[in-house]
């Protein structure tokens, strides 16, 4: 009957029967969901009277309250909880303790987008990384560039303040051509030297030198003009 006109009569047992008997049963008087009746109350205005929002009828939970329904689920007096004195939320009860994650377990999502140690991936970067364990408390460190393993497995750790970075035009996230042939170890400065924009675009770095060499004979002029004025 949804959509379907209200007949005069539904009407008038709506408006009669609404203010003061609960919503379901006014539903079933004229024929209508719940929801039907809501909806065709709201649009005539139709409110549930004081008396009704104040009965056990209503359904509503307030304080002092005695409708059955309730107080068979109220806590009593002298109920004790089964974890007083218990360290945690879920303590020892059975019911708890089946649905516990286990110690070493992971959540539902967790478990999805597992990959086992030794798998592979790319870093945002466009590296090959592997991952070398599950331990780490951040997920990003469990990941190591291929290309520092390689180095790594052949010379042992990495000397602090370096890097082992590709040799030019040798970089690639294919597993086979990341060899050590490829690979060279750099200190940190001299790695900060090649990336710097001047090290990468010749005219920039020819525009830098030039603005050094008109700095320095304006400093020159300057200096010489302030030693004839004393």
């Amino acid at each position: 009957m949804n959509g379907t006109p209200w007949p005069p009569r539904a009407v008038s047992i709506l408006i009669r029967m609404y203010p003061d008997q609960p919503t379901a049963d006014v539903a079933r008087a004229v024929g209508r969901t719940v929801s039907q009746v809501y909806q065709k109350a709201a649009a005539l205005g139709l409110k549930k009277s004081e008396k009704f929002m104040e009965s056990d009828r209503s359904g509503r939970i307030a304080r002092g309250r005695q409708d059955a329904r309730m107080v068979a689920t109220q806590f009593k007096a002298s109920h004790v909880p089964w974890n007083k004195g218990t360290k945690g939320v879920s303590g020892q009860h059975p019911n708890t303790k089946v649905t516990q994650f286990k110690k070493g377990s992971m959540s539902g999502a967790a478990q999805h987008n597992y990959v086992p140690i030794g798998s592979y991936r790319l870093s945002k970067d466009g590296y090959l990384e592997q991952k070398t364990n599950d331990d780490h408390p951040v997920p990003a460190r469990r990941w190591v560039g291929v290309h520092r393993l390689v180095w790594e497995a052949a010379h042992g750790p990495i000397p602090c303040g370096h890097v082992v970075c590709f040799l030019p035009g040798r970089r690639s996230p294919e597993l086979e051509k990341i060899t050590l042939d490829a690979l060279e170890l750099v200190s940190r400065a001299e790695l900060a030297r090649r990336n710097h924009p001047r090290s990468r675009n010749p005219e920039l770095a020819k525009l830098v030198q030039l603005k050094g060499a008109i700095t320095r004979q304006v400093n020159r002029i300057a200096r010489e003009a302030k030693e004839k004025e004393a």
